[in-house]
């Protein structure tokens, strides 16, 4: 049985040889798998790999765009807590003459008073850098009149804000708050600078002002509904006390 199959073997190879390669062989014994048919199957399958990775790619992009988006909202929530704390450290009772922190530190203990306080809750991370390491805004010098020769050095001054140090260009170019107004026409985050402005505060001061000045200027207008009330309940009664005395008289 052996020397049958070997046999049968050589005369196999002898044919193969022969007639052409195996793969040739075997496409006279499959019926329907001539090599035009081949092709087109290939085409076909190329054809959807092609698809299934444009459709894979758009769907990373919009993910990729979702996901910055979150990571803008986080910043703006984080960097608004740093800019709150800031004004807070710096309008602390406690801390005497009204300085800036000289570091991120100082915003987690202020030792300043006689009782330590916290502004600040811990150094958050940067959501666009996934690190605690922020850029800081120091604290501009203050202008020097003309007739003052008194300099103040850069020890002196303190840090005002912080900005993420991510170079990536931002998504979000509108619908800021009032005091992030600039932040429509940054070209990368480390123009969302967080800071605390005394030009800012000084300017919602004098609005205030203003405002009240207005209101409390209204409510003594007579134009105004509450003056132009109690006038003519007063009119009415001084008019009423003249057509009585005008009664009496006569």
């Amino acid at each position: 049985m052996t020397y049958i199959a070997v046999i049968q073997g050589r005369h196999w190879m002898a044919l193969t040889t022969k007639n052409g390669s195996i793969s040739r062989r075997m496409n006279h014994l499959i019926p329907g798998s001539n090599p035009s048919q081949k092709g087109s199957i290939y085409i076909w399958m190329l054809f959807t790999v092609t698809m299934v990775g444009i459709f894979l790619a758009a769907a990373g992009q919009v993910w990729q765009v979702k996901t910055q988006r979150e990571k803008e909202k986080q910043l703006l929530i984080v960097g608004e807590q740093f800019r709150q704390a800031f004004m807070s450290y710096y309008n602390s009772a406690s801390g005497g003459e009204k300085k800036f922190p000289k570091s991120l530190e100082d915003l987690l203990l202020d030792k300043r008073g006689p009782v330590p306080e916290r502004h600040l809750r811990k150094i958050f991370i940067d959501p666009m850098t996934k690190s605690t390491e922020w850029g800081l805004v120091e604290e501009p010098p203050p202008e020097q009149s003309s007739g003052s020769s008194a300099s103040v050095s850069r020890s002196d001054l303190g840090i005002i804000g912080v900005y993420s140090l991510s170079k990536e260009g931002p998504i979000k170019t509108g619908n800021f708050p009032e005091h992030y107004a600039t932040f429509e026409e940054a070209l990368t985050y480390q123009e969302w600078q967080f800071a605390y402005s005394l030009e800012s505060s000084e300017d919602n001061t004098t609005q205030d002002k203003e405002q009240n000045a207005s209101s409390q200027s209204g409510a003594n207008s007579p134009f105004s509904s509450p003056g132009q009330a109690s006038q003519n309940q007063t009119g009415s009664g001084l008019s009423s006390q003249g057509q009585t005395g005008q009664g009496q008289t006569g």
